[in-house]
């Protein structure tokens, strides 16, 4: 019982980014970029806001995300302004978290290291995952 009456001070990992990256140097990028768990977590986003939608292997041209052929460029800043700024009418940075915008810029970068095999397995994972359609999201 003693134990329990003094201060506990917790370190369960980087806190949740709160701003957008401030360039490509960002020294919170690698906690996303290079950790699959935040890169898997930004494909169930993908998902559940209806990205899959427009953005699948089908698409051709802007649509098809799985190049890193990118118009307004493929370093993470660049990917991240055109999720939250630039996405059509749709302006996700007003309406998305901003760690779910860091998440979803991982995993949009990393769909073109994406071999058959993976996006199969991943298609198939998320099939039981709730999938939205264009997501409109709180006004």
């Amino acid at each position: 019982m003693v134990c329990a009456c003094s201060r506990e001070a917790r370190q369960v990992g980087p806190t949740p980014p709160q701003t957008r990256p401030t360039g490509d140097n960002d020294p919170r990028i690698p906690a996303y970029q290079a950790n699959l768990g935040q890169v898997s977590q930004g494909g169930r986003y993908f998902a559940w806001y209806g990205c899959s939608g427009c953005h699948d292997d089908s698409k051709q041209g802007v649509l098809n995300l799985s190049d890193s052929a990118w118009r307004y460029g493929f370093g993470f800043v660049h990917v991240y302004d055109a999720i939250a700024d630039r996405h059509g009418h749709i302006a996700y940075g007003k309406r998305v978290p901003v760690e779910q915008l860091w998440q979803l810029t991982a995993y949009v970068r990393d769909l073109s290291s994406h071999y058959p095999e993976k996006r199969r397995r991943l298609n198939l994972d998320q099939k039981a995952e709730p999938v939205g359609n264009t997501w409109q999201g709180p006004q």
